[in-house]
């Protein structure tokens, strides 16, 4: 079995901002422990503070991507997952595709030159940890995007497509070109 582009993922990205952070700064941000949240505009400054620790992580995220990794991971095939989805132009979309690649993922973002890359921040405290997602450029996949030359051609590709919840939200119109390309080929679409 060819295993080239054989999955293809689409969905919002989000750089994975982590690291242990003290109980002044969940004081700082409101910060509850075990939260999954949307960043409201007092969180914003808090991704660059974070990205400023000595101890931060960065991971390619956002749940398909994080399912593609993990796909990825599972094939050791390199190449074998592509993934879809727009970024910023920045410091944070440059680590999120290079944190991707060194995954083995093949990744085709769209690079917004209007928004910043999406971000989680991952705040450990404790052992409890708190999510707080600031979407940004996340949610600029248009599907223009989808139908260019080099990323049709990752839609043709590819036998299985994932795609989440989330991006119904986004991308509706790409969601359903994915859908028709899977059904007229006798493609799995999920």
């Amino acid at each position: 079995m060819e295993y080239d582009g054989i999955l293809l993922g689409m969905g919002n990205p989000l750089l994975d901002i982590s690291a242990v952070v003290d109980q002044d700064f969940w004081n700082k941000y409101e910060i509850e422990p075990n939260n999954a949240i949307l960043a409201e505009d007092k969180h914003l400054p808090m991704y660059d503070e974070m990205a400023a620790k000595p101890t931060v992580e960065y991971i390619a995220g956002g749940a398909t991507q994080n399912s593609i990794r993990v796909a990825q991971w599972i094939l050791q095939f390199p190449g074998a997952t592509s993934y879809m989805g727009s970024v910023g132009k920045d410091k944070f979309g440059e680590e999120m595709k290079k944190n991707a690649q060194d995954a083995g993922v093949n990744v085709h973002y769209y690079e917004d030159e209007t928004a910043p890359t999406g971000t989680c921040a991952v705040c450990v405290l404790d052992g409890e940890r708190s999510l707080i997602a600031n979407l940004s450029a996340a949610s600029c996949y248009k599907v223009d995007q989808l139908k260019r030359p080099e990323n049709w051609t990752l839609v043709e590709k590819a036998k299985f497509y994932y795609i989440a919840g989330f991006f119904l939200t986004v991308s509706p119109e790409s969601i359903q070109l994915v859908a028709e390309h899977a059904a007229a080929n006798n493609k799995v679409c999920s």
